[in-house]
């Protein structure tokens, strides 16, 4: 099991200061020749290559970080603030660094050897041992360094991609970190401003985690550090392991929160946002799992369609509002993100590194997370669109691998909602991925519509109200009932026909082979409704098993269930727990297979649309050729 969250000692990290003082300031670094000079041929712009083999011949180079720093902006003598921002950082993170290795040394038989050793060389199987320990010790020091330096230092810059590894040595941890210093002077020192110089900086840190986690395998010892949760206060700096490629800061979440009385309509897609919110609080984290995964009903992924101004921003910070008082409330950490147009990059793959980027960020297992995608169909392109950017088909890519892929782990703690206008333009497979539906339809009734412009009037007025119960109508148990019974006969024509097809042939459905003969019945109609939608229905039926409303008093203390062990959680949860019904069978196989006979019948009328303007063109350039014959100005 995990160890509790370890703080970081300031009197620790102070001690290796002078060490990290001076390896900023010069240190002396093994490389390796490479065969090529130091000089390029005169006209050529290429490098002199001997014939000599020198690829094993290695030769000293003095690194002074401190002056390749102060050489981005030789024409001023004084460091501008990202420069001492990085130089600090860098003195920092060195003392960081040593400082987790030493915890790490005490966590294992590391610093007992390193004592022994001092008294009296080591030989045989201590000593092998000892090596292999001082070796992960260097290869934690490494690791950490790259990991402060990417999560403080902030840059604005488009991250660059042509950074090299660092020659990385694990024989000390100073000899790490004495490799980590040469390759950041190396990335430093081709920067042409200091906004540059960040920026290269970030791609050092990343491409060095990415190659200090290639080679993990190779180090022994690494399960003390695996399980650690590290902080230094001051500088907010937090490591966890190795769970999570750390990645920059996160900030405070500043977001504009709704409450659920400010949205009106939208009953179903209301009702289980806030029930999904109650879900994610059950998460337990010493065991990394939530009782609604074990025990069915958990929302990982869904997607909400509607009109434009049906309420889909107003619903998204509802939820995250809901979630962050919760999180609150219990000392949670919690994590919203959107993922949205502006993290399509030009650069090949890049995009696809957003997106895989902010997956990995809701999914921390050690945050409570809640991730969005909003208007998807900009974001993600149908495999099919040969007009979609390559940056479009990558995310959709990273999208469909991290909601349902051979490695998708649901622990329960964070979901996705995607969103959009126009779901029909989804591509199929991704769309397939939401394991639940919301019509986000917005107000429907009169009442509605009396609720809303009330609700969104004001109270500078003297006009009366009228012959009308004020919010009678969004009232969430009698709202939710009246929008569930509506579900009870399909509401899209193509699954009406299916329907009463069904009704005249079979009868009122009474049995479990009664369901596949309707569910069989609407494959033959609509081929997209597959065995992953049959699968969505049953998780949505299971949602319905656990409709029960985790009582408000549960979320007023943490101690009442929040903090509970998992056992108990789970527990209290079954006592609510009841068996779902034919009739709630029925709803959420029609108001599944509504959605998809709905993006079907969209996406059929645009082709029609377009096909119907394309002949409009067709015939009115005709006309107008005729006209152009006629007067003989028609030269073709």
């Amino acid at each position: 099991m995990d160890t509790g969250l370890t703080a970081i000692n300031e009197k620790d990290i102070e001690k290796h200061r002078a060490t990290a003082h001076s390896m900023v300031t010069r240190i002396v670094v093994m490389e390796d020749g490479g065969g090529l000079g130091s000089a390029a041929l005169a006209g050529t712009g290429r490098r002199f290559v001997s014939t000599v083999s020198t690829g094993s011949v290695r030769r000293t180079r003095e690194v002074e970080l401190a002056k390749s720093i102060a050489a981005v902006r030789p024409d001023d003598q004084m460091l501008s603030i990202p420069q001492h921002s990085l130089l600090f950082r860098a003195r920092r993170g060195i003392a960081v660094a040593l400082a987790v290795s030493d915890t790490f040394a005490e966590s294992t038989e590391l610093e007992s050897l390193k004592a022994k050793n001092t008294r009296s060389p080591l030989a045989g199987d201590e000593a092998s041992h000892y090596k292999s320990l001082l070796s992960a010790s260097a290869y934690v020091a490494a690791f950490t360094f790259a990991a402060y330096l990417l999560q403080l230092l902030e840059s604005d810059v488009e991250p660059v991609n042509d950074t090299a590894e660092p020659d990385f040595l694990f024989d000390t941890a100073q000899d790490a970190l004495k490799s980590m210093i040469a390759g950041l002077d190396a990335a430093v020192s081709s920067s042409k401003d200091p906004m540059t110089m960040i920026a290269h900086a970030r791609a050092l840190c990343r491409v060095a985690i990415e190659g200090l986690l290639q080679r993990k395998g190779r180090f022994e010892g690494l399960g003390a550090f695996e399980d650690s949760h590290l902080r230094v206060e001051s500088d907010d700096f937090i490591l966890d392991g190795f769970d999570v490629a750390p990645g920059q800061k996160r900030k405070p979440l500043i977001m504009a929160f709704k409450k659920p009385n400010e949205i009106i309509g939208n009953h179903i897609a209301k009702y289980q946002a806030m029930k999904f919110a109650k879900m994610l609080m059950a998460y337990d984290f010493d065991k990394q799992l939530n009782p609604f995964v074990e025990l069915g009903g958990f929302l990982f992924t869904f997607i909400g369609d509607g009109a434009p101004g049906t309420g889909k921003t107003l619903l998204i910070q509802m939820t995250a509002g809901l979630i962050n008082d919760y999180c609150q409330i219990a000392g949670y950490p919690f994590h919203y993100e959107n993922f949205g147009v502006d993290q399509i990059s030009s650069y090949q793959g890049k995009s696809g590194q957003n997106c895989k980027q902010f997956v990995n960020n809701v999914l921390n297992p050690r945050a409570i997370g809640f991730g969005t995608v909003d208007d998807i169909d900009q974001v993600a392109a149908k495999r099919s669109d040969d007009k979609a950017s390559a940056g479009q088909q990558e995310v959709t890519g990273v999208l469909m691998e991290s909601f349902a892929g051979a490695s998708t782990v649901v622990r329960g703690n964070c979901s996705f909602g995607m969103f959009s206008n126009y779901p029909e333009n989804v591509d199929d497979a991704l769309r397939q991925r939401a394991g639940a539906r919301w019509l986000v339809d917005g107000p429907q009734s009169r009442d509605d519509y009396v609720d809303i412009f009330v609700l969104l009037a004001g109270d500078n007025h003297s006009i009366p109200l009228g012959d009308h119960k004020l919010f009678e109508a969004q009232q969430i148990k009698q709202a939710v009932a009246t929008a569930y019974e509506k579900h009870s006969k399909p509401g899209e024509e193509g699954l009406v026909n299916i329907h009463d097809r069904y009704l005249e042939n079979h009868g009122e459905p009474k049995s479990m082979a009664d369901i596949g003969i309707y569910l069989h019945m609407i494959k033959e109609a609509e081929p997209r409704f597959t065995g992953r939608a049959i699968k969505n229905v049953t998780d949505a039926i299971k949602m319905r098993a656990m409709d029960i409303d985790l009582p408000d008093e549960w979320f007023e203390t943490p101690e009442t269930f929040m903090h509970k062990a998992y056992e108990e959680k789970t527990a209290m949860i079954e006592e609510l727990r009841q068996p779902f019904t034919m009739a709630m069978v029925m709803q959420e196989i029609n108001r599944y297979a509504d959605s998809e006979f709905r993006y079907s019948d969209r996406a059929d009328e645009a082709d029609v649309s377009q096909m119907i303007r394309s002949t409009r063109l067709k015939e009115r350039a005709i006309r107008e050729i005729e006209a152009l014959k006629k007067k003989g100005a028609w030269n073709a």
